[in-house]
């Protein structure tokens, strides 16, 4: 066994593979801190695919050589570890004492990820990838799982040691999902074939969805919120590499950032895993709600439908948040009740009805497809015959998925212009439709134009109203546009602020 499989041979006692997999945190920890004057943690960009080469990286850059060399030694562990069927596990090796309290030596993994965008990207996706393994394992909803029957195992082991580095983990990873779109970060995760920087902080965040505590940290961290953001902006630039000068014009406004499907996949996967919080906590579903990130990010990945699985995990998402309820974890009474309602209406105003009608045509291979675009499909049906025509349009545009439909007709505003005041008098969707003229995508521009346009006509002074707002100043510069449809909507909207009598002109 020793000559066939060394590495499990090695962890076969808990002794010897807890002072092997510390001696390789040792080795982290003098490399990393003997690199510390240049400031990176290695200076190694090319993969070693010849014995010349590896050579080659060993002279230029022996420390950078010791630290891949533990890092991929370490994840072998862990690997072999996690389906291992024998006594020693991960809490065997890396939590310590009677009280199971987390190594020490953890903190060289750690030090690997602060060195931000002066590490690279082979060391942190490793590092960060076998800190999640290691603390994930302390989180008591992992403990319960550690045998096949749900008993606990009877080493205890200390979450309390692994809930500062946890946080730790997590800030790094909620800080990759903020700034994955620069330029030098998403040059560093080229050399890992992945499509953004975020593709370096996706294993270990994959990792961190396998337990309640770790989803409940990332969600306090603001994770929700970036996470749907790099879904919808990974989605966008996919869509905007398949297009000429148009969308080259979209690829830059995104970062000039591709996300391949798979990563596609990876991101909604993560998102998927959030929402079992849902009925659990009032605050997980208050950030899902926060500016309907998360639904359109899953509704424009489902009308996409770039590859089955992607579409499986986005409907088995928004199926979760459509029929989540707030019976367990109501929230405080001062904040508004936040449940599936609110979320199927979010999905009506992104359009996810007309959407669910073409997927329900398809033929899909997983079943649970079906059931999922069944299930979405009835409910947003139910739930559009009790909307009135004025809420569809408001969900619509507080959504910011315009799409030609009964509410973009000349009848509608004459009916409805007036409720675009709002309750209050302070006319906030008419200010939310006037921000949709800048907006990238020319359809939901040119639709934005023309509801604009219908206002001026039938609202008494709308004319005085938009143009008070700054409506005419963001609409005269899309009279120019390359797009000829924009051009036509956005001269007509001009057209109406100018002219009294408009009928007679038509």
């Amino acid at each position: 066994m020793a000559e066939t499989n060394p590495i499990e041979y090695t962890l076969a006692d808990s002794r010897d593979a807890s002072m092997y997999a510390r001696v390789l945190l040792k080795l982290l920890a003098e490399a990393s801190a003997a690199g510390g004057g240049t400031g990176a943690v290695s200076r190694l960009t090319e993969p070693c695919t010849t014995e010349e080469s590896a050579l080659d990286a060993l002279d230029t850059d022996p420390l950078g050589v010791v630290t891949h060399y533990a890092i991929t030694k370490l994840h072998d562990i862990l690997a072999t570890l996690l389906v291992s069927t024998n006594n020693v596990t991960i809490s065997n090796v890396f939590y310590v004492g009677k009280e199971g309290i987390l190594v020490d030596q953890w903190k060289a993994l750690l030090r690997i990820l602060n060195k931000s965008g002066r590490g690279d990207a082979f060391a942190q996706m490793g590092a960060a990838l076998c800190l999640a393994h290691v603390l994930t394992t302390a989180c008591p909803s992992s403990q319960q799982r550690s045998k096949p029957d749900g008993s606990v195992s009877p080493r205890p082991i200390s979450y309390a040691s692994a809930v500062e580095p946890l946080e730790a983990l997590t800030a790094w990873i909620v800080s990759q999902l903020k700034g994955s779109s620069s330029a030098a970060s998403s040059t560093a995760a080229a050399a890992l074939g992945q499509g953004s920087a975020i593709g370096v902080a996706i294993p270990a965040m994959t990792a961190l969805m396998d337990c309640t505590e770790s989803r409940l940290l990332f969600a306090a961290s603001g994770g929700i919120k970036y996470l749907s953001r790099q879904l919808r902006m990974g989605k966008s630039s996919k869509s905007s590499g398949q297009g000429s000068k148009k969308d080259d014009k979209k690829k830059a406004a995104t970062g000039g950032v591709s996300a391949s499907v798979q990563q596609l996949y990876e991101l909604s996967f993560c998102l998927w895993n959030m929402t079992y919080e849902l009925n659990g906590s009032a605050s997980v579903r208050a950030d899902f709600a926060k500016d309907g990130q998360a639904v359109i990010a899953l509704v424009d990945l489902v009308s996409s439908a770039p590859r089955e699985k992607a579409v499986r995990v986005a409907l088995a998402a928004l199926r979760n948040l459509a029929t989540c309820s707030s019976a367990e974890s109501p929230g405080p009474a001062s904040t508004p009740k936040v449940d599936g309602s609110v979320f199927l209406t979010e999905m009506l105003g992104c359009n996810l009805l007309k959407a669910i009608a073409f997927l329900r045509d398809r033929q899909w291979t997983d079943p649970d497809i079906l059931d999922n675009i069944n299930l979405l499909y009835k409910l947003l049906s139910d739930n559009y015959k009790e909307m009135t025509r004025f809420e569809v349009y408001k969900s619509e545009v507080e959504s910011g998925h315009l799409c030609w439909g009964t509410v973009h007709t000349e009848a509608f505003f004459r009916e409805n212009a007036k409720m675009l005041e709002g309750s209050d008098g302070d006319f906030k969707l008419l200010k939310v439709l006037i921000a949709l003229i800048g907006s990238k995508d020319e359809d939901v521009a040119g639709i934005a134009c023309f509801d604009l346009g219908e206002f001026v006509r039938q609202y008494p002074n709308g004319r005085s109203i938009v143009k008070r707002m700054g409506a005419k100043e963001l609409v005269m510069p899309l009279i120019e546009h390359e797009n000829p449809e924009l051009q036509r909507q956005a001269l007509q909207c001009v057209s109406k602020m100018l002219i009294q009598n408009w009928e007679f002109v038509k």
